[in-house]
């Protein structure tokens, strides 16, 4: 290892590497193409900081002048890529590195900037690297060292062709690293088209899967599962903590939720900035907010100080994604916390995460009011200012307390004050808890109220108002009866006479409804049997309760002839008088077996036409009158000034069209239309002024005017 990185490495008090650090530190490894699968929190960032030192640096303890990059990390995310660039920046810091980086909703010009003043080190997310690409900004052409960082996340997230772009931009002389948390066909598939000979390090097998983590799964009713959240984060009072949930609607509502509750928080998601990101994560990090509400975008190598906790508030959509969403507690050797919320519905889908995983949870309900009061209780007995000595400043103050108030004021002042820093927590039903079976009633008393079904009497009404007018509760108050014109209500003997003095003497409730008390129980009354309907199917059903007034079987009835069971008197036949005569012979009087009209048929405006009456149809070549028009006058109008009257086209000697048209659909006259010859035309006086200047009324004009005796021409 070069003496720089290793005066690094102790500055941050390092001591010893982890197992991914230590395997791609083997001198046999070096300068080779690797595709590394480790599980997420191993230190794979510090892991390829050193794996490409080698390549870097070759026998050089430091860097050169900054010119074009020497090597080239790539992160699906900008707050990967963003920590990475942190990492790497006092990883090289002592080896005289210059590390620039090209993230989305960065400012562009900044970046060019700096990639025009130089940098040995380039971390990039695939989007923007590839418009710096395009735009001429970036020269490749000296890389020595590639390394995806979570490769499988970006091949999810759509960058394999921005990824394939970009290696096909790279020198093919480079040492090519791809770091995954799981290696699926996909990534096989680069690694064998990008790579040489690459070597497969494997490290998450030699140990449990996040053996740092310990996972719980709280079931919880659907109506608690955010109260279980605010709880949860009560109960274990984490320096950091993160609740994931899967859409940003969700982490708006719980991120206004915690904050309205007093936690100090900040929400992470696709809408927000890249500067709102960014303060959102310093604001972890400097201790400004101990709570990050955040959608799947914070799952992928987020790495954040103290996060002992994480919630899921929502289960995610595959193992893998639960798996990045728990490693981001439970880091470098740390423990952690990863609680699932599991509501009722969820519960076959937390089962199969939690085994597709390879994961074992411990299965509880969520913690309730009471172990969240007894928790703060013990760490409030566990600060260390009780057995820390009081200083000289706080002496004074000290007596004067005790000598204005007495020790049990001092000690609920404390408690008040402690009490007013945190949440109260929420009340959660047990999830588990199922209904107790009914048990005996017991000794009990029948009352009567009259009035029942037919006055609209129903339990859900009764109960209420026996409740709030005779002083009782829901358990006192047994079976509620409902009969047409009374009604009963059964009511436990110990409770009657407390009953009796709330409804007092009169025995009146709402409505003036009387009530009585009764010696026995009630005899309720059945329905009246419907029997048979008049004129019904032969082939109905029986009923349930067997009232079916002898019906049949379906499909045992008798027939009638045809093979088909005639319709009845039914609920869709009312109108059918006469059930008992085959179809053909039915009568036309009934309403609902009219001769159908023809559909040409017509009728003049306003004509009436009784009901069970049909008017023969008409045929459509006897030119009846349109509906939507009066009918014509048989009087001829008035012939124009200096004219007769023009007869309808067509028409023959009486006038009338239809005999054309009678003609016309036997075949006998041709549709072709008359000649527009002028001489074919009907010559007529010019229409009168006013009149529209169509085409034929200028035609007309003109065969008047050629017929008429020629006179003097005006001048």
């Amino acid at each position: 290892m070069k003496t720089a990185l290793q005066a690094a490495l102790d500055a941050k008090g390092y001591d010893t590497l982890t197992q991914v650090q230590t395997a791609v530190m083997a001198p046999e490894l070096q300068g080779k193409d690797l595709l590394v699968s480790a599980q997420t929190g191993s230190g794979k960032t510090l892991g390829f900081g050193l794996a490409i030192s080698s390549t870097l640096l070759a026998e050089a303890e430091a860097f050169e002048e900054a010119a074009a990059p020497l090597a080239l990390i790539i992160a699906p995310t900008r707050e990967l890529a963003l920590q990475v660039k942190r990492e790497l920046t006092w990883l090289y810091a002592e080896a005289g590195a210059r590390v620039a980086s090209c993230v989305g909703g960065m400012d562009m010009r900044d970046e060019r900037r700096a990639l025009a003043r130089g940098a040995h080190i380039v971390v990039a997310t695939p989007g923007r690297l590839r418009d710096h690409i395009d735009r001429g900004s970036i020269d490749l052409m000296d890389i020595r060292a590639v390394v995806l960082d979570e490769a499988d996340e970006m091949l999810d997230l759509g960058f394999r062709e921005e990824l394939e772009f970009i290696l096909e931009q790279v020198p093919a002389e480079r040492q090519t690293l791809l770091f995954s948390a799981t290696v699926p066909k996909m990534i096989a598939e680069l690694a064998k088209n990008y790579q040489r000979d690459a070597i497969r390090v494997e490290t998450k097998s030699e140990q449990k899967q996040h053996a740092d983590i310990t996972y719980r799964a709280m079931t919880v009713m659907d109506r608690d599962a955010e109260n279980a959240v605010i709880n949860t984060l009560r109960f274990y009072e984490a320096p950091n903590a993160i609740v994931f949930a899967n859409t940003r609607a969700m982490v708006a509502r719980l991120t206004t939720r915690l904050s309205n509750r007093g936690f100090q928080v900040v929400s992470l998601s696709g809408e927000l900035s890249q500067t709102e990101r960014t303060h959102a994560l310093q604001a972890m990090r400097d201790g400004r907010a101990r709570v990050c509400v955040a959608t799947d975008v914070a799952a992928r190598g987020i790495d954040l100080p103290n996060l002992d906790l994480v919630v899921h508030a929502e289960l995610p959509n595959n193992h893998e994604t639960l798996l990045h969403r728990s490693g981001r507690t439970g880091r470098a050797g740390r423990k952690g916390v990863s609680a699932l919320i599991v509501t009722r519905k969820s519960r076959k889908k937390a089962e199969r995460l939690l085994r597709w995983a390879k994961l074992e949870a411990e299965w509880s309900g969520a913690p309730s009011a009471d172990e969240v009061s007894a928790q703060d209780q013990a760490r409030m007995f566990a600060d260390p200012d009780w057995t820390s000595e009081p200083t000289v400043t706080e002496t004074p103050l000290i007596e004067a307390l005790l000598g204005t108030f007495s020790a049990e004021q001092v000690a609920a002042a404390y408690l008040r004050l402690y009490n007013s820093k945190h949440s109260a927590p929420e009340e959660i039903a047990a999830s588990d808890a199922k209904p107790a079976p009914r048990k005996d009633f017991g000794p009990s008393v029948w009352f009567s109220i009259s009035g029942g079904r037919n006055k609209g009497a129903e339990p859900r009404r009764l109960l209420p108002m026996l409740c709030k007018l005779g002083d009782l509760t829901k358990d006192d108050i047994g079976a509620i009866r409902i009969n047409p014109d009374e009604s009963y209500v059964q009511v436990l003997e110990s409770s009657v006479a407390g009953f009796l003095a709330a409804i007092g003497p009169a025995m009146t409730l709402e409505e003036g409804a009387k009530l009585a008390q009764m010696d026995s129980a009630p005899v309720l009354e059945r329905g009246p049997s419907r029997g048979p309907r008049e004129g019904g199917r032969d082939g109905y059903r029986e009923g349930r309760d067997g009232r079916d007034g002898g019906r049949k079987p379906f499909g045992k009835g008798p027939r009638k002839e045809g093979g088909k069971p005639h319709r009845g008197k039914g609920k869709f036949d009312k109108h059918n008088t006469d059930r008992d005569a085959p179809r053909s012979d039915r009568s036309e009087k009934s309403e609902f077996h009219k001769p159908k009209q023809d559909k040409f048929s017509e009728k003049p405006k306003g004509s009436g036409q009784k009901a069970g009456k049909s008017t023969p149809p008409v045929a459509w070549n006897d030119d009846p009158a349109p509906r939507h028009k009066k009918p014509k006058s048989s009087t001829p109008k008035a012939a124009p000034k200096g004219g007769e009257s023009k007869p309808a086209y067509g028409a023959g000697p009486g006038g009338s069209a239809a005999p054309r048209r009678r003609a016309m659909a036997e075949g006998a006259l041709s549709e072709a239309k008359p000649s527009r010859k002028s001489g074919d035309k009907p010559k007529g006086p010019p229409p009168p002024k006013g009149k529209s200047n169509s085409k034929k009324n200028k035609a007309r004009r003109a065969a008047a005017a050629a017929a008429a005796p020629k006179g003097k021409q005006r001048g």
